[in-house]
């Protein structure tokens, strides 16, 4: 049980990292949105928006789809007996979920969880059933519909035993959304055997701030792999999961993607704690600053003997107003343990871009493919629509100009 005199001392308490902000300037979005019962069937504009984060509103080639709009689900569906999906609410009245709520991230942890915690806030719930092996992705869409709104949503996913899944999450605002909060916990759990794959695509505005709050405990030889993507402006961002491999062989990968145009004020990373004996971790990151602040930060933290691990953080400075730092930690507290790091900051060498001019490409298309590579470059089994995402941000940012 939590103590609720710290949770609520905590909303008073910033966090450790970004730009604060002032949650008593947002009201809290409605929990009861309008229904929609037909995902293909909402208005062009929330069909674009899903679209351009990763979500389709066809049915085809998806186990399950949830959208969220504001604080509740607007449309929940699914097509596989093999998993579960249904709102958090709605599953905390069908089973005891006291071994999963809040145990992987703390409620007192600053004034965005302390927030959700106090209002109890809806979100996804999502499990695979033990030794299923779900072949197409559920995808989630988390929506915020009005503007000066705070989102508040808690989402859980449990992986059973032996089973894997794919998720798609895509996060953006209706055109009526300009300044707004979003806050999203949320807690995964992979089991003995458990794989996951977790992608989400941020698409949100200028004025927009940003407040994910993750955790992920693993269980023994579990697979997780992380990749998150953010490439339009967002006012700030910030966002710095935790993850416990606290199984034997457990192994944890994430991939980041990060633009930060002029205005925007990104500050993201991850911590991986490698508990166990033969468990292993990667941390890759690529960011470019078009203008705007970039701070990239990983740490891993060795607690195990046999513990592998591997940070990079790569970034390119392409606006002289642009400020971009990385900031790799490694911390071991055992003998026999072997993790590495990689930092580097810098900009394009213009004997790469004459080199591609020599056979052919104007400026703007050899700056452009040479930032396409940075970007995908280390990631290893990037999706497709990853990388169609990627090249739509490049053109769209014009960066060769």
């Amino acid at each position: 049980m939590q103590n609720d005199k710290n949770v609520k001392n905590a909303l008073d308490k910033k966090a450790a990292y970004g730009p604060d902000v002032d949650i008593n300037a947002f009201k809290t979005g409605t929990y009861t949105p309008d229904k929609i019962d037909n995902i293909e069937e909402t208005d062009t504009d929330m069909k674009d928006r899903m679209v351009n984060v990763g979500v389709t509103p066809c049915k085809s080639g998806r186990s399950g789809t949830m959208l969220f709009v504001d604080n509740g689900p607007s449309h929940i569906s699914s097509c596989n007996d093999d998993i579960e999906l249904m709102s958090l609410r709605d599953a905390a009245k069908r089973y005891d979920l006291s071994e999963y709520l809040w145990k992987a991230v703390s409620p007192d942890k600053d004034k965005y969880t302390a927030k959700s915690y106090l209002e109890e806030a809806d979100g996804y719930f999502i499990r695979v059933r033990a030794g299923k092996h779900v072949k197409t992705p559920i995808q989630t869409c988390m929506l915020i519909n009005r503007n000066k709104q705070m989102q508040n949503v808690h989402n859980i996913i449990i992986v059973e035993e032996n089973a894997s899944l794919e998720v798609i999450t895509g996060c953006t605002t209706s055109k009526h959304a300009t300044e707004s909060l979003h806050v999203g916990v949320s807690e995964t759990f992979i089991k003995d055997g458990g794989s996951l794959s977790f992608t989400m695509i941020h698409n949100w505005g200028d004025k927009m701030h940003v407040r994910p709050r993750s955790g992920i405990i693993m269980e023994r030889n579990s697979r997780f792999v992380n990749n998150y993507v953010l490439l339009n402006p967002v006012g700030s961002m910030q966002s710095y999961p935790v993850t416990y491999l606290n199984g034997e062989g457990a192994s944890a990968k994430f991939n980041s993607i990060c633009l930060a145009h002029e205005g925007s004020d990104i500050d993201v990373g991850s911590m991986v704690i490698l508990n166990a004996p033969g468990t292993s971790a990667e941390i890759i990151s690529r960011s470019i600053t078009l203008g705007g602040r970039m701070m990239a930060r990983g740490k891993l933290v060795g607690n195990a003997a046999g513990a592998k691990a591997h940070l990079e953080c790569r970034s390119l400075v392409l606006n002289d107003n642009g400020l971009t730092s990385a900031v790799p930690e490694l911390e071991s507290n055992v003998a026999d343990v072997e993790m590495t790091h990689e930092a580097a900051v810098g900009k394009i060498a213009r004997d790469q871009v004459e080199y591609l001019m020599m056979r052919g490409l104007t400026e703007d298309e050899a700056v452009g493919m040479i930032v396409r590579g940075f970007l995908e470059g280390g990631i290893s089994g990037l999706p497709d629509h990853l990388k169609r995402e990627i090249d739509a941000a490049v053109e769209k940012a014009n960066l060769g100009s």
